[in-house]
């Protein structure tokens, strides 16, 4: 992908188009750059935050959830064993049935594929103005907070993943275990690394400029020629873990 495309892409990634729970006030335009040529060991980061699973559900292993979408299914392998915390919210999410109903608020395809992304519990309401659709986030009803999880990058050959930094910031320049191929599925979130809540993005093409910026936690396994024909404004019909529900430790 052109050069001059990828930060245009990356500008509208964080200035209010992939926003995860927060308001756009709080999203100040920035673009991702590539990674830091600072070699780090990977096995031994010294990122992590003190808890870096903030209290969210963690997927121990795989699961596979069944997205509905134009009556058509789209099969996703999330992957705990390398995004335990980003997997874990996800697969919590779906079993909660947040994502049942909810719209597909925005969608890139020119001029070159991006993103097809969702998940923001306002859309649930026809009414709710297009407009703000990408501010909102998934409100824990036994807290009355929105929940939020860190930035989790696992470098490939690390122990561990890295927390609420980017790989860059880190002094990383590891590529991740989890890359923006297409079929990729990945949190959005704001300007602000530990602001993912719900909302998520499929990758429709190949995307290495996101590596290790953007949480990758799954990909699509099946069922990608639907996810190439969702339009903006298209609705998650309905979202079920299929298999690896046992996997959840932590959910409700």
């Amino acid at each position: 992908m052109h050069r001059k495309i990828q930060l245009l892409f990356a500008v509208l990634l964080i200035g209010g188009l992939m926003l995860g729970g927060c308001t756009p006030d709080q999203a100040s335009v920035s673009s991702p750059t590539s990674p830091a040529t600072q070699t780090t060991s990977p096995t031994t980061p010294t990122t992590q935050t003190s808890s870096p699973q903030m209290k969210s559900p963690v997927l121990e292993g795989t699961a596979t959830v069944v997205m509905t979408v134009n009556g058509s299914p789209i099969t996703i392998e999330v992957d705990g064993t390398n995004a335990p915390v980003t997997a874990g919210n996800f697969v919590d999410l779906v079993q909660r049935g947040v994502y049942d109903g909810l719209v597909f608020h925005r969608v890139v395809r020119q001029p070159e594929p991006f993103v097809v992304q969702g998940g923001d519990p306002q859309s649930r309401n026809p009414n709710f103005p297009p407009q703000r659709l990408g501010t909102g986030g998934f409100v824990d009803p036994n807290t009355g907070s929105e929940r939020f999880i860190p930035l989790e990058i696992k470098p490939q050959g690390a122990a561990e993943p890295v927390y609420s930094q980017t790989l860059e910031k880190a002094g990383i320049s590891t590529p991740p275990q989890l890359r923006h191929t297409r079929g990729a599925v990945a949190m959005a979130r704001s300007q602000q690394p530990d602001s993912a809540s719900s909302q998520f993005y499929f990758a429709l093409a190949d995307l290495a400029f996101l590596d290790g910026s953007y949480a990758v936690f799954g990909y699509v396994t099946d069922g990608m020629d639907v996810v190439d024909q969702i339009q903006q404004g298209d609705r998650i019909e309905s979202a079920q873990v299929t298999q690896g529900a046992e996997n959840l430790r932590g959910g409700q």
